[in-house]
Parts: structure tokens; C-alpha cells; sequence
């Protein structure tokens, strides 16, 4: 961990959820950013002095390319910002924020949740990507534009939704009405204490048709067997056939990934339903020409996966309407990698053909 005394140099852009900063760091960094957290540390004004986490920035992490601020110098009260809530998230760190979940007593959905057990064969697309999200939900809304879609954000990566920009996005172009942030994750339009009972409350709470489930931004990978971020993939696929939900398993697809671990299908997806999922999940494939698709599906076979589950194929040909919000992973858009963005239409599409 590397912590620096930084000042505050500009706002450049002043969000309600999150600040990014131009900031002048003491160990001689002057034109570094870093983004501000107002729930955590309050909010940032020009000529703050702050104390900055530059760790990830520092290793050349690729997600964010930001500073992070701990805290903002001072004295007195720096932030008092209670949430009526008696629920701690990011627990036990000097950070633990206080927040209202879904479930607890004092929520207004206290008496729903508490009779919540069952999803009623909703379904759900499970996404080892954040950057999955949009393309299923574009898919969804594409085939059925009346229906109402959650997107549960759980704690495998980061735990502030506001860092999502893409996520913003997708709700002010109404491609998801509704966000839920799971377990340690926070800055939901619903705080949940875990992923099953974000899935109830989609449904019973936010009276949702349909969920889309994953992850934050950023990816955890070790290249190792089960050292990574997609193992989450196949947990949310297990809460949502334990729930009595129709689990439908987002593809990681890519032909332009230089690693080969993420050549055809991620050694992530295959490790999320060869070895993670106990369920039975629907896996759509998508048929993006002949070459491809028997790259997929050789993955596939090798890996014994529709031993477990059921294949579903899924023509591609074109791109659903993502009314403006940017379609992109790792740097790429869907010119640059057009079969990880089909995989994820694919299953928007199956998913939209199992709304009741």
C-alpha cells in the first residue's frame, strides 16, 4: 500500500456519487487524477488537502488509472452523513460506511423481504464482465422494451458503483431501471446484505421481469484455475437456480484477447460452468460464422459443459441499440472484438425469450 499527501488542483468533473480531481501530489506528481468518494470521505472542494491511495496506479493496474481519496484534511466533523440503516459495509476497515439494506427492520421493505423466498422462474443473465451489463441489457430491451430490468452488482471486484460510469449511463438511456449493490458492494439504488437477497428483492421489491447479475468494474486473474474473478460467475449462477430463478450463463468470448487463457472462450466461463456451477444454467452460444462458432463450441466440448447444462445458439448478426452508451472491453469496442459483444447480445436475447 502507498499512501501520499495530494492538493486538490481542479474539479473536473463534480458527480453526485463520485468526484474525479485534478490533484498535485507532494512526492512530486503534478498532474495525476483521483476520484472521491463523497459517502466516504465527503466532498472535495479546490485547494482541499487530501491523502491519496495510489497503490493500484503505482503496480499499473488497468481498471481506473485514478488515485483513490482516503480522507481530506481538517478539523471538527468532516462527515456526517447517517443512512438510518444499522448495516456496515466495507466492515472493519477504517472506511465502514453505515447503510439501510433491503432486509433489515428498519427498511420499508422489511415485511416483503421477510416473506421473499422464491424467484419465481425470473430470469437471470449471470456475467463474469461488468462491461457484459450493457450488451444484455441493450439485447433485452431490444426484444422486450416494456418490461422492468435490475442489475445486482456484487462484491468480486469494485465495490463502488459510482465508479461505473458506464452504469450511469445505462440508466439515463433506460436500458436498466434499477441497481442493487450485494454484499460489501455500496451506492446502489437498493443496498442488499448478499446476492440472494438482492435477486428477491429485483423481484419483490423493485417488481422486476428479469436480472442481470455481475460483478463491478475490474477483474481479478492469477492465471490459475480458480484465482480469478469469473469463479463469481458461477456462485451467482448457483443463487439463482437455488431460488428457483432460470440462471442463463453470459459467455466470456473474445478473438482478439492476445492472452491465450481468453482466446474463444475464457478460461474464466469455463471454469464458472464446468467447475463452480452445480446448477443446470442455460448457456447461449452465439452464432457469429462459421470459423468462430467452432472455436466456441470446441471450447465448449472439450470443457464437458452442456454435460451439465443446456446449449442454447443464438444468431448474431447485428448489434441491439445501446442508445448511445459506449459498448466497450479492455479498450475494445465491437469493431475490435465483435464476438465477446455477440456472446453478451446472445444472452440478453435468451433471456428475453423467458420473460414471463
Amino acid at each position: 500500500m502507498r499512501l501520499v499527501w495530494a492538493t486538490v488542483n481542479e474539479i473536473v468533473n463534480n458527480g453526485a456519487d463520485a468526484q474525479r480531481l485534478a490533484i498535485i501530489c507532494d512526492d512530486g506528481d503534478s498532474g495525476a487524477q483521483a476520484l472521491c468518494f463523497p459517502a466516504l470521505s465527503g466532498r472535495c472542494v479546490v485547494g482541499d488537502r487530501i491523502l491519496v491511495n495510489t497503490t493500484a496506479v503505482e503496480l499499473g493496474l488497468g481498471t481506473g488509472g485514478d488515485h483513490l481519496v482516503v480522507a481530506r484534511g481538517g478539523s471538527g466533523v468532516m462527515l456526517d452523513d447517517p443512512s438510518a440503516g444499522h448495516i456496515m459495509k466495507l466492515r472493519y476497515t477504517p472506511l465502514q460506511r453505515d447503510v439501510l439494506t433491503v432486509e433489515e427492520q428498519g427498511s420499508p421493505h422489511h415485511a416483503v423481504m421477510a416473506e421473499a423466498i422464491d424467484l419465481a422462474a425470473m430470469p437471470v443473465v449471470c456475467c463474469g464482465l461488468h462491461s457484459q451489463v450493457v450488451p444484455v441489457a441493450a439485447a433485452i430491451r431490444e426484444v422486450r422494451p416494456d418490461v422492468r430490468i435490475a442489475y445486482v452488482m456484487t462484491d468480486g471486484a469494485a465495490l463502488p458503483l459510482a465508479l461505473s460510469r458506464v452504469m450511469s449511463q445505462a440508466k439515463e438511456a433506460g436500458l436498466v431501471d434499477v441497481t442493487i449493490t450485494a454484499g460489501q458492494a455500496f451506492g446502489g439504488d437498493l443496498e442488499s446484505v448478499n446476492l440472494h437477497s438482492a435477486l428477491l428483492a429485483a423481484r419483490y421489491v423493485e417488481k422486476a421481469d428479469v436480472a442481470i447479475v455481475a460483478i463491478g468494474p475490474g477483474v481479478v486473474g492469477t492465471a490459475t484455475p480458480f484465482g480469478h474473478g469469473g469463479v463469481a460467475q458461477g456462485e451467482a449462477l448457483n443463487a439463482v437456480g437455488s431460488l428457483g430463478g432460470i440462471p442463463i450463463a453470459c459467455l466470456r468470448v473474445s478473438f482478439a484477447d492476445s492472452r491465450p487463457r481468453h482466446q474463444s472462450v475464457s478460461h474464466h466461463s469455463i471454469t464458472a460452468l464446468a467447475s463452480i456451477a452445480l446448477v443446470s444454467a442455460v448457456v447461449p452460444v452465439p452464432v457469429v460464422g462459421p470459423d468462430l462458432t467452432s472455436e466456441i463450441d470446441r471450447a465448449l466440448e472439450q470443457a464437458a459443459v452442456f454435460e451439465r447444462h443446456s446449449e442454447e445458439r443464438v444468431r448474431v448478426d447485428t448489434l441491439p441499440d445501446a442508445r448511445g452508451v459506449d459498448l466497450r472491453s479492455m479498450g475494445r469496442g465491437p469493431a475490435d472484438d465483435p464476438a465477446f459483444f455477440a456472446a453478451a447480445v446472445a444472452a440478453g436475447r435468451a433471456a428475453a425469450a423467458r420473460i414471463r
